[in-house]
């Protein structure tokens, strides 16, 4: 009998663990930066990778490369593997981490998904401390879940508290913090119109 000749099938299943990490890529990507608060227009003049190269990044659109992804991951101060992290185990899930930039942190809860984004943010006190009210496409709505945010929406400046929530359209210029020496947990929704974080609706105050 002959001896069994040896298959190499690691070939498809690498390409597959491959394609799995690199897919992952664009809502990491879209996440960290909606958490720092950035446009594709800033990101761009940081990192010198032309806006349209980055809008089809974060959209899967564009395969990420090395030479792509050094220079992002080190506007967005993370390290490779928290860019790419590639299925060790079989285990089809994608495990989020959460992204904190100047005592705010965002968990981004649906990676991916085309229309909306869902976020839950941890606004640390003392974050924020200047009202800075920025403009940008899309629509977002806000629901408080613990302590007392202030939200400054056009010519509004309104303080919500737990079980309150407002929507508004993110071309009006908006910002929001706590609003005093505690610590603020809140559920964010963010459709396109374009992508980034905030603006438009008067906050919905319970009677």
């Amino acid at each position: 009998m002959g001896g069994m000749a040896h298959r190499h099938d690691d070939g498809p299943s690498a390409r597959t663990t491959l394609d799995a990490a690199l897919g992952t890529v664009g809502p990491r990507l879209r996440s960290l930066r909606q958490a720092r608060g950035a446009t594709l227009a800033e990101l761009s003049a940081t990192t010198g990778i032309s806006t349209s190269t980055l809008s089809r990044l974060e959209s899967g659109a564009r395969r990420p490369t090395l030479e792509l992804l050094l220079p992002l991951a080190r506007a967005h101060g993370v390290t490779l593997d928290e860019l790419v992290d590639a299925p060790t185990t079989g285990d089809p899930r994608v495990h989020l981490k959460p992204v904190t930039t100047d005592g705010a942190t965002t968990i981004p809860l649906t990676p991916g998904a085309p229309d909306v984004g869902a976020y839950k943010m941890i606004l640390e006190a003392g974050s924020r401390p200047t009202v800075d009210p920025r403009t940008h496409e899309g629509y977002e709505w806000l629901y408080v879940l613990a302590g007392r945010l202030r939200l400054v929406l056009g010519h509004h400046d309104v303080v919500m508290g737990p079980g309150e929530a407002a929507e508004f359209d993110t071309r009006v210029p908006h910002w929001f913090g706590p609003a005093d020496d505690e610590a603020v947990e809140l559920l964010s929704l963010f459709g396109k119109q374009g992508q980034r974080m905030h603006t438009r609706v008067r906050p919905k105050r319970q009677e």
